[in-house]
């Protein structure tokens, strides 16, 4: 892959409202629709966790929906970083409980 399109591993936090708003299934299918591999969980503190791997672009264009989350959300805060990617041992997206 070149230009661009070489696999890019990435892990958000988000805070705010997001569980028991399907915040896991938004992110599900829209993982799933984009192609990018991974997981999201819910986190003991209330926060949800995403790890993805896509090309770079794709990644952009996914924590953007991940900002905005599903219409009962309310994203307050989002941490981002970049990670090894045999952090993502899934083929697929998944939902990890």
């Amino acid at each position: 892959m070149a230009d661009g399109s070489a696999l890019a591993s990435r892990r958000w936090v988000l805070s705010g409202r997001v569980q028991g708003v399907g915040f896991r299934w938004f992110v599900l299918n829209n993982a799933q629709a984009l192609g990018i591999r991974g997981w999201v969980a819910n986190m003991d503190d209330g926060s949800v966790e995403v790890v993805g791997q896509a090309p770079e672009e794709t990644l952009e264009q996914f924590g953007r929906l991940l900002a905005k989350g599903p219409t009962a959300a309310r994203v307050t805060e989002i941490t981002t970083q970049d990670v090894p990617h045999d952090h993502v041992e899934s083929k697929s997206f998944i939902v990890k409980h």
